[in-house]
């Protein structure tokens, strides 16, 4: 058809025949990215005697890689704007595979930590491509009700399957491949979005690069997730310099780049996307949920393991009613109610089902049986999550321009990842507090009371978590109003909004 054909003659693009084959291998990008955060995890300490890697410096393994991912995340959704989604796919892919055979040989601590480091680099690129693909990918109702409930689902209990895979590599083969198994995910993945996602062109932000955001957005969200990776090291804490220093500069540079944002041409974070209330709200609410999440994994995995005594593998497998509540919420509860009742009617209940459940585990004990404390606790925390975490991705991109959909995109997995750093800091040193002020009021020098003032740690974290998560719910219940259209506005309009005219067109 002629240019002049395609102006006189504006139609409704048919949607994309190979969609749910791009959704699979969006999908197993996404899952690679989120369960690499926790299957390392399980690995560490095998890694840590296999390297001679010292007790202070094994936290830089997991560091490395969320100084990397938290702080280039936006420069990464900004890439895939100007470069093309697909082409930041792909190559977010391949490096991130090749980053990960690094780290499954190293040979010394500084190579491992090099290979992390350089794995958060592509999944900050390969992330937003992600999401942002989907968005536009899919464009019909009840079709992306359905495309966000498994991505949504993925994305929540990702973790909880890093830390079965991790369970089972680890105990089973050898530590090295919690980090090569990433290459199989990566390949499968690649050569599945070079055949099956097309991206038309139109639409792009073409854009120059705004430089001085890029570097005054990763100095600040690297400074601030180091200063809570500092406020939770032992020796260092909320009050070191170091800590309080790394919280000022981030403070400073962020709000410099805010200043930047409102006055250059071409933003590396337009401020459109975050004053949309409906966006902001989802952005705040979740990253706040995930403090609670990232606690919670971190916690319940010393407490079956140091206290109940569970292998690796056993507590991989204690993980899997969370999951299983995941799917059922995001794919069942999500996707059937997404086009019948506003998000917020999803989102905020959520949460509330998800402290309730976080609520139950606040009743740990020594000797809780699995059965009857654990188990109704992780059904209902994944259940909740699961029904909040599908329309929160939808609503990341709700009405966006498709020049702005990497970023935008990027957004939430910042959220995300900011909302784990704090989360693991905030939460430890709770804990850690907890459990040395009981342990010298009860004068726990015995296994038993030692157990019993680990717990009582664990608890008090729980029970703020609890808190939190009724806060993500009334943040949603205050900002988020985005009615059901939200999830798929019409498809075929003339605006430039996601969902009307600017979406991917088939390419042969």
């Amino acid at each position: 058809m002629s240019k002049t054909d395609q102006t006189a003659q504006p139609v409704a693009l048919e949607p994309d025949p190979q969609r749910w084959k791009a959704l699979a291998f969006i999908a197993i990008a996404q899952l690679m990215v989120v369960l690499d955060a926790t299957v390392v995890n399980i690995a560490l300490p095998h890694a840590q005697a296999s390297l001679h890697i010292s007790d202070a410096n094994r936290q830089w393994v997991i560091t490395a890689y969320s100084l990397a991912f938290g702080g280039l995340l936006l420069f990464g959704g900004r890439i895939s704007d100007l470069w093309g989604r697909k082409r930041a796919f792909i190559l977010g892919l391949i490096g991130f595979a090749a980053a990960s055979a690094l780290g499954g040989a190293a040979v010394n601590e500084g190579m491992l930590l090099g290979a992390r480091a350089l794995q958060g680099v592509f999944g900050a690129l390969l992330a937003p491509a992600a999401l942002s693909l989907l968005a536009v990918t899919f464009t019909e109702a009840k079709e992306r009700a359905q495309a966000f409930g498994i991505f949504g689902a993925i994305a929540g209990a990702g973790g909880a399957v890093g830390l079965i895979l991790g369970g089972v590599l680890t105990q089973y083969v050898n530590w090295r491949w919690a980090l090569f198994v990433n290459i199989a995910f990566a390949i499968v993945a690649a050569v599945g979005a070079a055949l099956y996602i097309h991206e038309r062109e139109e639409g792009r932000n073409r854009d120059r690069l705004d430089i001085p955001g890029v570097l005054l957005a990763t100095t600040g969200l690297v400074a601030l997730v180091y200063g809570f990776t500092k406020a939770s090291t032992p020796g260092d804490g909320w009050g070191a310099p170091i800590t309080i220093g790394m919280f000022i500069a981030s403070a400073v540079l962020l709000a410099a780049f805010v200043v930047v944002e409102g006055k250059v041409k071409a933003p590396l974070l337009p401020l459109r996307v975050i004053t949309d209330r409906n966006r902001g709200g989802v952005y705040l609410s979740l990253g706040l949920a995930v403090i609670g999440m990232f606690g919670l994994f971190l916690f319940l995995t010393y407490y079956l393991q140091l206290v109940k005594n569970y292998s690796p593998v056993m507590t991989g497998v204690a993980f899997l009613p969370m999951i299983a509540g995941m799917i059922i919420g995001s794919t069942q509860i999500g996707a059937r109610l997404m086009n019948r009742v506003p998000a917020r009617l999803l989102m905020g209940p959520g949460f509330v089902v998800a402290a309730i459940g976080m609520l139950i585990l606040t009743q740990l004990s020594v000797n809780s049986s699995y059965a009857g404390t654990l188990l109704p606790g992780f059904l209902l925390l994944g259940l909740g999550m699961g029904t909040a975490f599908m329309p929160a991705m939808s609503l990341a991109t709700y009405r966006i321009a498709p020049r702005d959909a990497g970023v935008a995109s990027a957004m939430i997995n910042t959220s995300q990842q900011i909302g784990g750093s704090i989360g693991t800091a905030l939460l430890s040193t709770i804990a850690v507090n907890a459990t040395t002020s009981w342990g010298k009021s009860h004068h726990a020098t015995t296994p038993g009371l030692i157990a019993q003032a680990q717990v009582h740690g664990y608890v008090m974290a729980i029970w703020f978590a609890v808190g939190i998560l009724l806060v993500s719910a009334a943040i949603v219940a205050t900002l988020v109003t985005a009615g059901r259209d939200a999830v798929a506005p019409p498809a075929g309009g003339a605006g430039e909004e996601i969902g009307e005219a600017s979406i991917p067109v088939i390419a042969h």
